[in-house]
């Protein structure tokens, strides 16, 4: 498993002698550097990892992800706000979900909706959301600093009187937990069982209705994107979504034609400490899987692979992976910080998917058990959508077809 650095190393900082003098909002490392800007969204003070996101569009969907759970999101994008934020493009797919990401950053203020989708600006988004903004931050420079040093455990702070304390922001950094070893996923996953409906979103009518006789697919939850719900109902299938800490019994006891493990935050092998014996039991059982983001490492694990932390991991909407099963460049939107370790798979694991940035493993599948996994996201929202054919050729070979 690889993963390349950036070219040009990070050698002066823009915020060596910064104080926060005025400053309403501010990001603040455990190694005591301080990025003063404009505070906004949610007041107060929020501590998680801070990585970028290389998406030009879609950002309430990006923060409304629950797989950003306990983490902060620099946009290199620098405008932001333009479309406001509407009920159509929530990716929270339960309440427990909505705690997604808690802080985002920006290169410019947050402007006005203008967007006739907009029902609410994106401020107002963010504060009810709970989300603490710093904006007028060089993000470029912030950018390169990650892709230097790694994604930083940091304080992100927004106070509208101004009155921001830079040691308190210091010990509230370096108290913070590490990504590395962390579960996340019991914060952010349903608690009962639930049947999904909703399909494909078109245009001007919204989400449409998934069938009432189509195979049955459980999804096993670890804090999965709605979007991925409602792809799977698009393409044919019945969908029951079960808490991740169903026991494998329970997913059994439906008799289900498919099973999906879901996307979702945190260090894969500390989900896996509740979730690998669901997993492994539903693969023994014959059942066909699909394995999703968070999933794919969970079935690597499963399957006695390892996964890794990545430096500065991969989060946008414009990655290019090779599908080696069919020779095509897929574009495709991408949220991880960690990564399968190809040289572990297994010798009955054919891997189908690389990413033509760093060379890591973004999909596999077994040869001798109907199991396959991607390490995107084929539901793209947002992103192209270049890999939904994952979704239809899963829920086609579950209907014969």
């Amino acid at each position: 498993m690889t993963e390349r650095a950036g070219n040009q190393a990070l050698t002066t900082s823009p915020w060596r002698d910064c104080d926060l003098d005025g400053a309403t909002g501010a990001i603040v490392l455990a190694d005591g550097t301080i990025i003063p800007g404009e505070g906004a969204g949610a007041s107060g003070i929020a501590t998680g990892e801070l990585c970028f996101n290389t998406a030009m569009t879609g950002h309430q969907e990006i923060l409304a992800d629950p797989s950003y759970a306990g983490q902060i999101v620099c946009f290199t994008f620098p405008h932001i706000g333009n479309v406001g934020a509407n009920t159509q493009d929530e990716e929270a797919a339960c309440g427990r979900a909505r705690k997604a990401a808690v802080g985002m950053v920006s290169r410019a203020p947050i402007t006005p909706p203008s967007s006739w989708r907009a029902e609410q600006s994106f401020t107002e988004w963010l504060a009810a959301r709970g989300i603490v903004a710093v904006t007028g931050v060089d993000t470029r420079a912030l950018t390169a600093l990650i892709r230097e040093r790694g994604m930083p455990i940091v304080a992100i702070a927004h106070a509208p009187g101004g009155k921001l304390d830079a040691g308190a922001l210091r010990v509230a950094a370096r108290s913070a937990p590490q990504m590395e070893g962390a579960e996340l996923a019991r914060n952010v996953l349903g608690e009962t069982d639930s049947d999904w409906t909703e399909a494909d979103w078109a245009w001007p009518d919204g989400p449409g209705i998934g069938p009432s006789d189509g195979p049955l697919v459980v999804v096993l939850d670890y804090g999965v994107k709605a979007n991925i719900l409602r792809r799977l109902a698009g393409a044919g299938a019945r969908v029951k979504v079960m808490p991740g800490t169903a026991g494998a019994d329970a997913v059994l006891a439906l008799s289900p034609a498919g099973v999906v493990v879901s996307n979702g935050p945190g260090d894969p092998a500390a989900t896996g400490e509740y979730a690998l014996e669901t997993i492994r039991g539903v693969i023994d059982a014959g059942v066909p899987v699909l394995g999703i983001c968070l999933g794919h490492q969970m079935l690597a694990l499963a399957i006695g692979a390892r996964t890794a932390k990545m430096t500065h991991g991969h989060h946008g909407a414009n990655h290019p992976v090779k599908n080696l099963l069919t020779g095509q460049v897929e574009i495709v939107s991408m949220n991880h910080g960690f990564a399968v370790d190809r040289d572990s798979l297994p010798d009955n694991a054919q891997e189908t998917h690389v990413s033509l940035f760093d060379g890591t493993n973004c999909g596999f599948r077994l040869t001798d058990k109907p199991v396959m996994s991607v390490q995107h996201h084929p539901e793209a929202s947002p992103g192209p959508q270049d890999s939904f054919a994952v979704f239809d050729q899963f829920v086609s070979r579950l209907s014969g077809d």
